[in-house]
């Protein structure tokens, strides 16, 4: 039996916030595995005339072509992705999903307010260019239209009435230190979701990109184990 995992990003990202988790899976399993990337995204992001329904619609055409070359097919989503890979499992057949950061509520002040702080001090001494996390986001705030943020928040709004109806098995993994998404989110999903077998894998210095995080191959494993079970 073969098996395809699909990996969505999230909003004004690309497949390279997927790509060291990619890469382990790809080291330690025989997968296929399909990372597509969401009209308007990527390296150059061009979001205007872009809708919820359209990054929809991106992501059912790449279950539909890895569905055609597997017969089982895992859903990784990584922040907006984490809603789309929910929406994925209420139409059609995914044996279990991860959601990595996922985006059901968005922006924690106090998080956000400590990475400000730490941007500005880098910035006052002249190490701006070492912070990990100006690099993350500096290309995003002059090219992000807010018809593209409120696309974003339509799409949470769009999924979240659904979560009870969602019974695969899941796999939450959240950074405690994330300042997009609040850490209460995970365990907000993990309470609500229907599924019966559900794991929740908490990072103590995981920010909002996970896949980048110190212990990203400890919380790796742990979902890969979760996967095979």
């Amino acid at each position: 039996m073969t098996t395809g995992v699909l990996c969505i990003h999230g909003f004004t990202g690309g497949p390279q916030e997927l790509k060291p988790f990619v890469d382990f899976l790809q080291q330690k399993t025989d997968w296929l595995v399909l990372v597509p990337t969401l009209s308007g995204h990527g390296e150059e992001l061009h979001l205007d005339n872009y809708k919820a329904e359209h990054w929809l619609m991106d992501a059912e055409l790449a279950y539909k072509k890895l569905a055609k070359e597997v017969d089982v097919v895992f859903v990784v989503g990584f922040s907006m992705g984490g809603l789309i890979a929910l929406y994925l499992a209420l139409r059609y057949e995914v044996e279990k999903l991860i959601l990595l950061s996922a985006a059901a509520k968005y922006i924690s002040v106090r998080q956000l307010l400590k990475d400000i702080k730490e941007l500005t001090n880098d910035l006052f001494h002249g190490e701006l260019e070492q912070n990990e996390l100006y690099h993350r986001y500096d290309n995003k705030i002059s090219n992000v239209p807010m018809s593209s943020t409120l696309e974003f928040l339509r799409l949470v709004r769009k999924i979240e009435p659904y979560y009870e109806k969602i019974t695969v098995p899941i796999c939450i993994v959240q950074g405690e230190v994330d300042g997009i998404v609040p850490a209460i989110t995970a365990q907000f999903l993990y309470d609500r979701l229907g599924s019966t077998k559900k794991q929740l894998i908490l990072s103590p210095n995981g920010k909002h990109h996970i896949c980048f995080s110190d212990d990203r191959y400890e919380w790796f494993q742990s979902v890969l184990n979760f996967l095979l079970e």
